[in-house]
């Protein structure tokens, strides 16, 4: 063993605390390539070690002599990673906003903070769809390789105008709007599909904001900034191309996965799409021989989004003040998985907060037009007083249930009231005393309310005109038991069916004969109704999602008036 010389142990120490204690550095572990500036705000802090290019068994082996670990896309930080550290890694930061190579699941039982870096590269990435744009309409890329093999080519190269012609953004977040800005100032007219993007940031930038069908309808050139979630995975495909104009030009800088790249190539071939700018794509990197990437009019970089000089630094910096504030036990607004919650809060809460997170699903998917969801009430019928119950949790989970399905966006009690606030989503509770003070429960019931805006199922609006869920815990379960005016009794399991109907005989096994037919097995059904005779829902539970013919066979029932699935 050699001593540890005053020099060297001076460095592993540093001062902590009022009590003047000095404590020990904690030890970063740096995976992939950090700028300088990043590593020079952790240096401040903790002892930093950069160790690029190790191979998973190199991870394994040196992660549990660390307190935080920093990736960018390339590490993959699985659960056996996190199971290695174990007891001592307390953060993973992501350099970076997606976090698809981070188990966070794993993560979070580990007790570890997993960290993003979401903003720096902002900036970085509308450029780049500006250069892309630009480059295309004149073409750029194909004159230069064309000149370079010796061609002179000046008539086949005719390019397009932006100036007067109508750029659709499909997704109005942080580079949506960016790209906003800069497109307005190239004399471009703007429009937008986000049903989630604050309507006064849209009309303060110029923007219009549209339905999807519109949007790529009326454009002239469509800029992807959508996240890639089920929900909108090759949303751009054979049917979405057909309703756009002959000679759409399409720029994505966002996620490969949300084109269907076969599609496309179909698009192009006809003519229906003329131009294609991709710097993403469903695999990367795409195969040599793809046919989209070899494409003559398509143009095409290898992820270049954020890669500026600034944007490396921005992300440097901003991942390491993130992983530093992390460690000093602050609460960050770009953390990405739960934190650690008392176990004795999250057991009697843990029923609640599985109910209040699935009625912000539920709300979510009820949602119909273009306004997105403004005003939300969480109403809260208890015995007990403010002292003696911390909603902030609740509150949390029924953000999360209202966003996550619609966004990439991944949401726990330390980001949800800035996410809430980042996407227009003005958030209010109210308890209501529950007549039985000796009640052991904590809740009798939360229901949730949506205001100003349009349902996708009339049966969910209540006399006031807001869509209104409300559900209580039942034996440890949750439970749906009002939907708009009417009671009904259905466990939050699995998917469920809403149907309004005419309240009359038969109802159940008609529709349960059709579910039974196509093999989609039903897990409960529950009726209510206002009237005998008069309307009714009926809730139906279902294991599978049915297909969109046996849907289409419970909508022709003549007495059906409306129904929706809904997953959970």
């Amino acid at each position: 063993m050699v001593a540890e010389n005053s020099s060297e142990r001076a460095r592993r120490i540093s001062p902590a605390g009022s009590d003047g204690a000095l404590r020990p550095k904690p030890a970063v572990l740096v995976a992939e390539k950090l700028g300088e500036a990043g590593l020079a705000v952790l240096r401040e802090f903790a002892d930093v070690e950069c160790a690029y290019g190790m191979s998973p068994a190199d991870l394994l082996a040196k992660v549990a002599q660390f307190d935080a670990l920093i990736v960018r896309s390339g590490t993959k930080v699985t659960r056996e990673v996190l199971e290695a550290g174990r007891g001592k890694l307390r953060v993973v930061g992501r350099a970076g906003v997606g976090i698809d190579n981070v188990d966070l699941q794993a993560a979070t039982e580990a007790g570890c903070l997993v960290v993003n870096a979401p903003t720096a590269n902002t900036v970085a990435a509308a450029e780049h769809a500006i250069a892309l744009l630009a480059s295309m309409a004149r073409n750029v890329s194909q004159a230069d390789a064309a000149l370079k093999a010796g061609k002179w080519q000046r008539s086949k190269y005719v390019g397009v105008s932006l100036v007067g012609k109508t750029l659709a953004i499909m997704g109005f977040g942080k580079v949506g709007s960016e790209v906003a800005r800069r497109a307005k100032g190239l004399g471009m007219h703007v429009i937008s599909h986000d049903p989630y993007a604050p309507a006064d940031r849209a009309r303060a930038i110029g923007v219009e904001l549209v339905s999807f069908d519109e949007a790529i309808a009326r454009a002239d050139f469509i800029s992807l900034h959508m996240p890639l979630i089920p929900t909108t995975s090759k949303i751009f495909n054979d049917e979405s191309f057909a309703k756009m104009k002959t000679g759409v030009r399409i720029i994505n800088v966002a996620r490969g996965g949300v084109i269907d790249e076969d599609a496309l190539v179909r698009a192009l071939d006809s003519g229906k799409v003329a131009q294609a700018a991709l710097d993403v794509f469903t695999v990367e990197p795409p195969p040599k021989d793809s046919k989209l990437v070899l494409h003559e009019n398509v143009t095409v970089t290898p992820h270049l989004g954020a890669s500026t000089v600034e944007a490396q630094e921005g992300v440097a910096i901003e991942i390491a003040e993130a992983v530093v504030g992390a460690l000093r036990g602050e609460l960050s607004a770009t953390a990405v998985n739960a934190p650690m919650v008392p176990a004795e809060v999250l057991s009697e809460l843990a029923p609640y907060v599985s109910l209040a997170e699935k009625l912000g699903r539920l709300a979510v998917q009820l949602v119909a037009g273009e306004s997105g969801i403004k005003g939300v009430k969480v109403v809260y019928t208890t015995a007990r007083g403010p002292d003696d119950l911390d909603t902030r949790l609740l509150r949390a989970m029924v953000t999360k249930g209202l966003v996550e399905p619609v966004s990439s966006t991944f949401v726990n009690l330390v980001n949800a009231d800035y996410t809430a606030k980042q996407r227009g989503l003005r958030i209010t509770e109210e308890r209501v005393a529950h007549d039985s003070p000796a009640a052991e429960a904590p809740l009798e019931s939360i229901q949730v309310r949506l205001s100003q805006v349009q349902s996708k199922f009339a049966g969910a609006i209540s006399d006031g005109g807001d869509i209104v869920l409300e559900g209580r815990v039942k034996y440890g379960v949750p439970h749906l038991t009002l939907v708009g005016p009417y009671e009904v009794d259905v466990s939050l399991e699995g998917n469920l069916i809403l149907c309004r109907q005419i309240d009359q005989p038969g109802m159940i096994g008609k529709v349960g004969n059709i579910l039974g037919q196509r093999n989609v097995n039903i897990s409960f059904m529950s009726v209510g109704r206002t009237f005998r005779g008069k309307q009714a829902i009926m809730a139906i539970g279902v294991d599978e999602e049915p297909d969109k013919e046996t849907l289409e066979k419970i909508g022709g029932i003549p007495a059906i008036e409306e129904f929706v699935f809904l997953e959970l």
